[in-house]
């Protein structure tokens, strides 16, 4: 099996003799001053854990410097140590933060903290079975990774769970079971990932040798040999083929390792073979700097042993479908023992190692999730650079690579997987459509929130429901916040098509009509054009879209901008069949050549109706359709009127609007209106305010200048939202 070496005693009996000789052990490997700082982390974790005993059974002090023990095989810092070792302090005994912080700083402190949140909700109990089970443990070993945002956390943690496996020889059988299980599906596999072997392999075979004793007996008499003796013979095997390699002109970094009993076994049971199948018990690897090489390095390969027959693989000719390259023979090496052999480029490695071939991917099965898969190899690539970075790059927390997704639990312990920013809301939805659309309230660790609150990764959310519950097209307003999934606002909007019918038909006539009038729009849309345009079969499907929220009034009202308004007759003395003359952004037919200019007694936008007024000496006067000049010319000077509508492609001039406001009088009432205007880079060329103390009420009324009618729509829509606004509308 699988070990590390430890200098703590076996007994597991911890005191202050035992606790000098491990730091004598690791002293040579931190500055004096980092290893009196572990020191006293041991001397209170000496006096905190006294009679306390961890989950295996054993001292609560020996697991604590048994993990630390760990840490320091793979050099960690001090400050991962003094976490390990504390890491029990909050939950297990009475030590506060504030007295851990200040002897060992708040970088410690946090890590501790972070540890005790993980291993909340490291537990399956309450997990799902069958086809969801999968899903629910990637689920939470997702969760782990996105909870820590210090990469040592993550280290401590796998220290501790395999010290945890190592202490329960003497627990119940199904307590050992229920550990090895979750070992095996979170915490070996996050090992796997972060390429963190050693911790790894010892896992899964403790795993193995608990849950399926007696085929891992059968391996390891089969192996015949100790795995220090295997060992031995990848050591003579790499020194040979180094100096073979050498000696014509080939320089390769090459390293081996002898299977563990867990691989042997997972392997058998893939390939339905037998032990005496499987030849890789014994594998090295070769990198060298390109692929003549990797050809030259085979030949001396086979020409030292004898190649195996029918094990070997040209995946460089012939790469895999994830386009992993390499290498791979087998051959009966020295002592007449089997070895297999990898050869591969130093690019072909850092792709099977960090690329979309990386070996956890395959081994897993696990999903494609770039953002997920990001993290995890920038994680790899810090703890393989740790030795060579400084003080503070080691300290590194991941606030650089902050995840895009959130790991928030139901009751019963399943994790789902939400965007970060998401909402209870988000989470009802994710959880049952049905259940969204009854939401009225959400608990966040059991207390009440609103329906708004961003959620953060391993909170546990509870959903309060009413059967008579049903959505608010509240929820579909963005700046209100309450939903950030595409998928619940599909469900909400799908919610309220499938409403009744006509209420959506009399709800979408009564918004058109709001916005006609707060408009003033001159005319009526013509709603079959529009649902033509919008492909609705007749006009009361375009108004129960309107109703749904699928169309805004807006969009309706503002439909019928292009189409002119027609004279009552032609003008005299007009050719009609002249082409389309413009002068700036208003299209006369007929006429050209003529200056043109817009009226103020009803100042025209686009896309209003028009009417054009040829004047005495100063063109053509640009008029709403239903301006009331209009309406007399055509009762006195019919012929001085010309055909008019905006072009299709405005110039984005500036036109000024009356805009009238009424509301209930209130200090920074003017303020906050001003505002609306000042961030939508609105001009305000004239303000006009009365207050009447009788009702409380003022009314206000801004000229300001606008595009176009649909910014006018949206600058009315947005003083409409302030507190205490009875009506806005446009003056005509």
């Amino acid at each position: 099996m699988v070990s590390t070496t430890s200098t703590l005693p076996a007994d597991r009996r911890i005191g202050l003799e035992e606790i000098r000789r491990w730091l004598e052990a690791i002293a040579t490997q931190y500055p004096k001053e980092d290893l009196e700082r572990v020191g006293r982390a041991c001397n209170l974790a000496l006096d905190a854990y006294s009679g306390h005993t961890g989950t295996g059974g054993e001292a609560l002090l020996h697991g604590a410097l048994a993990s630390a023990d760990t840490l320091a095989q793979m050099k960690m810092d001090w400050e991962s140590l003094c976490a390990a070792i504390l890491a029990d302090t909050l939950s297990s005994t009475e030590i506060g933060i504030e007295p851990l912080a200040r002897a060992f700083g708040e970088t410690v402190v946090h890590m501790v903290q972070a540890i005790g949140q993980i291993d909340r909700f490291s537990s399956l109990d309450q997990a799902a079975n069958g086809e969801d089970k999968a899903d629910h443990v990637e689920g939470l070993r997702r969760m782990l990774l996105g909870l820590a945002k210090d990469v040592r956390v993550i280290l401590i943690v796998l220290a501790r769970r395999l010290q945890l496996m190592r202490a329960l020889k003497e627990a119940p059988d199904a307590t050992r079971r229920q550990i090895a299980r979750e070992t095996l599906d979170i915490y070996a596999p996050l090992a796997n990932r972060l390429g963190i072997w050693q911790i790894k392999w010892e896992m899964e075979d403790l795993c193995l040798r608990y849950l399926h004793p007696e085929e891992y007996q059968h391996i390891a008499r089969r192996l015949g040999d100790r795995r220090q003796d295997r060992e031995q013979f990848i050591d003579k095997v790499v020194a040979l083929l180094d100096a073979k390699l050498r000696a014509i002109g080939i320089r390769a970094e090459i390293t081996g390792r002898p299977k563990h009993i867990y691989s042997i076994w997972k392997k058998m049971h893939r390939k339905g073979v037998g032990f005496e199948q499987i030849f890789d018990l014994r594998a090295i690897r070769v990198l060298v700097d390109d692929v003549a090489q990797c050809y030259a390095a085979l030949g001396v390969v086979h020409g030292l042993w004898r190649h195996i027959p029918g094990e070997f693989d040209d995946y460089i000719a012939t790469p895999k479908a994830n386009m992993y390259q390499s290498l791979h023979t087998a051959v009966i090496g020295p002592e007449d023992k089997p070895l297999e052999v990898q050869i591969r480029t130093w690019d072909m490695h850092h792709h099977a190692e960090l690329g979309v071939a990386a070996h956890w991917r395959y081994k897993e099965d696990a999903g494609h999730d770039s953002e997920f898969e990001r993290r995890v190899v920038w994680m790899r690539q810090w703890l393989e650079n740790k030795d060579s970075q400084s003080p503070a790059d080691r300290e590194n927390p991941l606030s650089e690579l902050e995840p895009d997704q959130i790991y928030v639990l139901t009751p019963r312990s399943r994790v789902i997987e939400l965007p970060k920013g998401a909402t209870p809301l988000d989470f009802a939805y994710a959880i049952h459509t049905d259940i969204g659309h009854r939401c009225r309230g959400a608990k966040v660790d059991g207390r009440i929130v609103p329906l708004t609150q961003p959620l953060k990764s391993g909170q546990t959310i509870e959903i309060l429901t009413h059967k008579n519950a049903a959505p608010s097209r509240d929820w579909l307003n963005p700046q209100l916040g309450y939903l950030r999934t595409a998928r619940a606002r599909g469900r909400v909007r799908q919610w309220f098509k499938q409403q009744d019918f006509e209420a959506h038909v009399a709800a979408g006539r009564s918004a058109l009509e709001r916005e006609i009038q707060r408009l003033a729009l001159g005319e009526r849309p013509d709603l079959q054009a529009i649902a033509k345009r919008y492909n609705y079969k007749t006009e009361e499907d375009v108004l129960a879209a309107i109703g749904r929220g699928d169309l805004s009034p807006l969009q309706v009202a503002g439909s019928a901008r292009r189409r002119p308004a027609a004279p009552e007759r032609p003008p005299a003395g007009v050719d009609t069949d002249k082409p389309l003359r413009t002068s700036g952004e208003v299209v006369i037919e007929g006429v050209g050549d003529l200056m043109t200019h817009v009226a103020r007694c009803c100042k025209p936008v686009p896309y209003d109706p028009l009417a054009g007024f040829i004047t005495r000496g100063k063109g053509v006067t640009i008029h709403r359709a239903d301006c009331h000049n209009i309406k007399r010319a055509r009762e006195r000077e019919p012929e001085r009127l010309v055909q008019a509508h905006w072009s299709d492609n405005p110039t984005g001039g500036a036109y000024p609007v009356d805009i009238q406001v009424k509301a209930a009088d209130r200090k920074g009432l003017l303020r906050d209106i001003s505002s609306v205007f000042t961030n939508d880079d609105i001009a305000v060329i004239a303000v006009n305010t009365l207050s009447d103390p009788r009702t409380d009420s003022a009314t206000m009324c801004f000229t300001v200048e606008i595009n176009d009618i649909n910014q006018l729509g949206r600058i009315i829509n947005k003083i409409s939202q302030l507190p205490g606004i009875y009506e806005v509308y446009r003056m005509i």
